[in-house]
């Protein structure tokens, strides 16, 4: 039984899962081998896989490709026509499918529209990556990143609210700790 929604211009390979509630919608392609989970939004014009892993909950705006090498976890959010890498060296006379890194968005990251994510990074939890940046290295969890390339900005809350120096959420008056390593978390979680 078919618990998802696939807009009748889409294709969906054979051997691929989508959990329910999830919605793809117009011209879209989800190739063989790839996971996405359940209440996902694929916008128009998305190709998925092979082989990607796509957590729960996850919203990929227009025109975006998700290829082998990224794994997303829950909560999600890639604005439209922002771009993954999988090669870093790639030539079209050089097969390099064996050599594809891994990049991993952790649970709760937004991307900004037309940003560029260079393969192998990993965007930390609840990060926000500015519209148009460049990353080329890992970005830290609660880091809001701008630029080309990217580079810390501010720290922002899981709610998406630049903190202050208090460093609490005008949102929902959550807390955040700063340790001595440079790495913000939430008080009492």
């Amino acid at each position: 039984m078919i618990d998802y929604f696939c807009h009748e211009s889409s294709y969906v390979d054979d051997h691929v899962y989508i959990g329910s509630g999830t919605k793809i919608w117009h011209f879209s392609h989800i190739l063989s081998g790839s996971k996405i989970g359940k209440n996902c939004s694929i916008g128009q014009n998305v190709v998925i896989g092979p082989n990607v892993v796509i957590g729960d909950n996850c919203k990929i705006q227009n025109n975006v490709s998700v290829y082998d090498g990224l794994i997303l976890e829950d909560d999600v959010f890639l604005g439209p026509s922002c771009v993954f890498t999988n090669v870093i060296n790639p030539r079209s006379h050089v097969e390099r499918k064996d050599e594809f890194k891994i990049t991993r968005v952790k649970k709760g990251a937004s991307v900004g529209a037309n940003a560029t994510i260079i393969c192998g990074n990993t965007l930390g939890k609840y990060c926000m990556i500015g519209a148009g940046a460049v990353v080329t290295k890992n970005v830290k969890d609660f880091s809001l990143v701008i630029g080309s390339p990217a580079n810390h900005y501010k720290w922002i809350s899981k709610s998406g609210d630049i903190l202050s120096s208090s460093l609490k959420c005008s949102i929902t008056n959550e807390e955040y700790f700063l340790n001595e390593d440079g790495i913000l978390s939430l008080c009492n979680s």
